[in-house]
């Protein structure tokens, strides 16, 4: 079972690292999308370990509902009501995006070395891989411009917890986690609608050009 555990969670770091080198942002969305479908089977694999229930099912069908479908939906949509389809001038390039995120799992590994796993819990590899999905989905933000790029890097952050609540704190109750991906539904469901409107009126979702933005004009 631990083997399916760690195949899962490569893949997982694998759409990270490619999220990291995309700059066509149908790609990053997809990137996103397989990332909450390869998220869904988690819980099921972890609990398998003592007997999974219905409390396992119900997080699996609610992941691929919410983070596989539900997200990668509102972003194709928000991404439709403007003109872009890529990052055209990303703070940082993608090839040292790439570099950066190789740094950044040898950070996530030196990291989880010093944080021993409580008995019984997950497999070495969850603790890496969720601090370096936490810390990609930050360096996304940090380093894009466009607003539905950051809201991506947003979603890879909130998976990274994903992982690390799953996987290290395996016994909290049901209605915690879905009250947390209710919560993350909620605020992605009301960013797209905002960068929906953004690539309408605006043309453009470059985070950069909103200081541009004035209520009225000076005189």
């Amino acid at each position: 079972m631990n083997s399916w555990i760690d195949a899962d969670l490569v893949l997982i770091t694998l759409t990270s690292l490619v999220l990291l080198g995309a700059s066509r942002l149908g790609t990053s969305i997809r990137m996103v999308a397989l990332q909450g479908i390869l998220l869904s089977p988690l819980p099921l694999l972890l609990a398998g370990q003592s007997g999974f229930g219905p409390r396992a099912a119900m997080l699996a069908v609610a992941t691929v509902l919410i983070k596989g479908l539900g997200f990668p939906w509102l972003m194709a949509r928000a991404v439709r009501g403007g003109s872009q389809r890529r990052e055209m001038d990303p703070r940082i390039g993608y090839n040292a995006s790439l570099l950066a995120g190789v740094l950044l799992m040898v950070v996530a590994f030196l990291l989880s070395s010093r944080l021993p796993l409580p008995p019984g819990e997950g497999t070495p590899l969850v603790l890496p891989a969720a601090l370096f999905n936490i810390l990609a989905g930050m360096f996304v933000i940090a380093s894009r411009r466009q607003a539905i790029t950051q809201v991506l890097g947003y979603l890879v952050m909130e998976n990274g917890i994903y992982v690390f609540g799953v996987g290290i704190a395996s016994h909290q109750p049901l209605l915690v986690e879905l009250g947390i991906l209710l919560d993350v539904f909620a605020a992605v469901f009301v960013m797209g609608i905002v960068i929906f409107h953004m690539g309408r009126e605006l043309d453009h979702t470059d985070t950069d050009r909103m200081t541009l933005l004035n209520d009225w004009e000076k005189e």
